[in-house]
């Protein structure tokens, strides 16, 4: 391991560009379309009913896309793997940088943690005698190591492919989103052909705490566009378009979103649907009349599972390397593989988290959904400021993409994200409808515990700006000489 960490113009410290624009945008759509649709389903339908739930969606999807509006802009203007730290940093300086990204990159490794754990819950609704060798019991659940294995094998192999190049994980993530759109399809079919309208009531439930239960997980569903912004050193189309693959993925993700709730709640009554093991699932069989339906669509859930890990993955690695490359983090974080140009030691280390989720069992679903939230919220916001922040320092900034035109337009997106971030975090305080149980409390507070050891590294009294990372380096190089 070298003992310091300098920014370099040749290969050794600059990713691959080989990823375009449909490599791009299937990462971001696929990042979103996770297998939350799958499982959550359900419960969304019997807090919120149909309409309860589709307004709840719609709500998150014009947030998620208002703030993607900021990121679209920033995206084009520094096209950079890292995407949230050099905004940040050119912005606001160091110490909220790092704030920011390790923000992000907590909500990042509770989805791929989530997902671990998802892939052996829906393989074994398939096979139902995949848990042998019992473990022990966490929240009531047995674990059993054979179920466990199952995600460990799997965090391995999508750690592998993201290693072995981010071209070979493009093409995994295309070819797999492709599949994934095709299983919504036969979902739209079987509605159309074989569902009611009269199964979607009641339309609404619960009232304004049901709404808030549904809108409480949208950072949780729609992170993922923000994984454009993470691979956009490695994209090898203009920087103006970069930016509106932001938007139309969280466009697309909306569109799902809403589709998955109006063809689940039309196959068949909610007091039905309540008893359900995977709503989604059985929907999709009622709607056929076909338990071999409810299992494509359950292949449909695996090809979700492995777009969202995929593509979070190489986010999560990307963010840790860019932290590393600007000195914040040790520099065994940056290190990219001699040939295949892709950190490595980052991927290790978020595949290695992911690897021990499903020791936890299946209660660890919820808690990673509700635990990651509050961090990407954070994230979000701070991006926000700083679309604001540099509109007034900056105003002559090389922008190829602009939002809301040459007047005040893109002032009032800008304010209208921070706001609205603002609101989002405040659902998970105490006493409010949609707060938090301990448990994700504390997955969010161990996360930050671990950030703290890095944060109070992080050189202090840097000015934002364009040269803030060199700053950086040659304060935190000077350190280690003197050791």
């Amino acid at each position: 391991m070298t003992t310091d960490f300098k920014p370099q113009a040749g290969p050794a410290n600059t990713l691959a560009k080989t990823l375009g624009n449909r490599d791009a945008l299937a990462l971001g759509f696929g990042a979103m379309i996770g297998f939350g649709w799958v499982v959550l389903t359900g419960g969304w339908l019997s807090s919120a009913g149909t309409m309860g739930a589709i307004l709840a969606m719609l709500t998150g999807g014009v947030i998620m896309a208002i703030v993607g509006l900021t990121y679209a802009e920033l995206t084009s203007s520094m096209p950079k793997a890292g995407g949230e730290h050099n905004f940040i940093l050119r912005a606001l300086g160091p110490r909220p940088s790092f704030i920011g990204s390790w923000a992000i990159t907590g909500g990042y490794v509770t989805i791929v943690a989530f997902e671990a754990v998802a892939l052996p819950r829906t393989i074994e609704y398939i096979v139902p005698g995949l848990s042998r060798i019992p473990l022990w019991t966490i929240a009531g659940y047995e674990v059993h190591l054979t179920w466990a294995l199952v995600g460990v094998v799997a965090g391995a192999l999508i750690t592998l492919i993201n290693i072995l190049g981010v071209k070979q994980a493009g093409i995994v993530q295309t070819f797999t989103v492709l599949f994934l759109l095709l299983i919504g399809a036969l979902l739209l079919f079987g509605s159309v052909t074989g569902g009611s309208s009269e199964n979607m009531f009641p339309m609404f439930n619960n009232g304004v705490s049901g709404y808030f239960a549904v809108l409480m997980v949208v950072p949780f569903l729609f992170i993922g566009f923000d994984v454009i912004p993470q691979s956009a050193e490695e994209v090898n189309i203009p920087a103006r378009q970069v930016g509106k693959l932001v938007v139309v993925a969280v466009v697309l993700a909306t569109i799902w979103y809403i589709m998955v709730v109006l063809t689940t709640a039309s196959a068949m009554p909610a007091s039905e649907l309540v008893k359900t093991d995977i709503a989604t699932a059985d929907a999709m069989g009622a709607l056929f009349g076909s338990d071999i339906m409810a299992k494509i669509l359950i292949a449909g859930g695996i090809a979700g599972i492995l777009t969202s890990w995929n593509s979070l993955l190489l986010g999560a690695s990307r963010l840790v390397f860019s932290l590393a490359r600007s000195g914040m983090l040790p520099a065994w974080f940056g290190a990219l593989h001699p040939k295949f140009r892709t950190p490595h030691n980052a991927l290790l280390f978020i595949g290695g988290i992911s690897m021990l989720a499903p020791f936890f069992g299946v209660e660890m679903l919820g808690w990673l959904v509700d635990g990651g939230a509050p961090s990407i919220i954070i994230a979000y916001f701070l991006v926000a400021v700083t679309f604001l922040v540099l509109r007034k320092r900056e105003p002559q900034m090389d922008r190829p993409l602009r939002v809301g035109g040459k007047g005040r337009g893109g002032i009032a997106i800008g304010i209208a994200a921070t706001v609205l971030t603002l609101a989002l975090f405040s659902l998970y305080m105490p006493g409010m409808p949609a707060s938090l149980s301990w448990q994700p409390w504390l997955i969010f507070f161990v996360w930050w515990g671990m950030g703290a050891v890095f944060f109070f590294k992080v050189p202090g009294g840097i000015k934002a700006g364009i040269d803030a990372e060199e700053q950086v380096l040659e304060i935190v190089n000077a350190r280690k000489a003197k050791k």
